[in-house]
């Protein structure tokens, strides 16, 4: 297929804008949470592929990126195909004990190597971790009611810094583990900011099918470009901000509050928005940063 030619200054500049963003982001860690149904591609294998090209760019430039992921439309469509009634509760699924051996053989024995394989395309530099893998995940039940669905206790990063320190990329299976070694399915959104939080990440991304948070829901033009966290609780609190959304925000408020520098909410629909969010002046979607205080007009 011919591409229309790109200019030789306009190459040279975008190489030139991203040059300080590479010093200033090499050797940072870079938190992703990796979600199928947000990001850019006209297949699922195409979308895949992009966000593998930006993983592996990162890497390669000097960043140490990992990638956490759930697997929620894959698990549904497993248990749909062995008879299995789906049940959710205020957006979390019902999970008893044949639910979550689903869950893991989905994260664990498809999503996981999926992603592997799709970075690793580039090189050797993918590594599946689960986060019953060496403790990296402890979990205990979020509610009773909804049996083996967890929430994060304490993460062990240990496994994650070796991997990184020998320049490997992490890709992260949300499943946890009690003391008992019971295993626990825990919302992917949840485990990001908790690893963000744990490793000390200079940022925490989420990919989502959305341009950014808003304040006003249905007006394009009320996108929140910056953010804090004290603001986010008070969006959260007055109802701007509900449903699906609530998981990655209050992530991302948790994340900042422990010390990662900025949380980013993109439209992962964008191609390589990972690169143009990291690597241009011009920021995409919305930034969540302790430091950052709104301007009153």
């Amino acid at each position: 297929m011919n591409s229309k030619p790109i200019n030789p200054d306009v190459r040279a500049s975008v190489l030139i804008e991203a040059l300080p963003y590479i010093r200033r982001f090499a050797g940072k860690t870079i938190v992703v949470k990796y979600g199928g149904n947000a990001l850019a591609g006209a297949t699922e294998s195409d979308a895949l592929a992009l966000f593998a090209e930006d993983i592996v760019l990162m890497r390669l430039v000097g960043l140490k990126p990992v990638v956490v992921h759930g697997g929620g439309p894959q698990i549904s469509d497993l248990m749909t195909r062995l008879g299995k009634v789906t049940e959710f509760r205020d957006g979390l699924r019902v999970t008893d004990s044949e639910t979550v051996d689903i869950a893991r053989m989905v994260l664990s024995g498809q999503v996981n190597p999926q992603i592997v394989a799709a970075i690793n395309v580039h090189g050797r530099f993918a590594v599946g971790v689960s986060g019953e893998d060496a403790s990296l995940i402890t979990a205990s039940a979020k509610n009773p009611d909804l049996g083996f669905v967890g929430e994060v206790d304490r993460i062990n990063p240990g496994i994650l810094h070796r991997l990184l320190d020998d320049e490997f990329i992490p890709v992260v299976a949300t499943i946890g583990t009690d003391a008992n070694g019971q295993a626990y399915n825990i919302n992917a959104d949840t485990v990001a900011g908790a690893i963000a939080e744990a490793l000390g990440a200079e940022k925490l991304v989420y990919l989502t099918d959305i341009e950014g948070l808003r304040r006003v829901v249905n007006d394009p033009a009320s996108l929140i470009r910056q953010t804090s966290p004290d603001e986010l609780d008070s969006l959260m609190a007055d109802g701007t901000i509900a449903g699906g959304m609530i998981p990655k925000v209050e992530s991302c408020v948790r994340a900042v509050r422990g010390g990662v520098r900025r949380a980013h909410i993109l439209d992962g629909r964008i191609p390589h928005v990972l690169l143009l969010e990291l690597f241009t002046d011009a920021g995409i979607g919305t930034m969540v940063e302790s430091a950052y205080k709104k301007v009153s007009s």
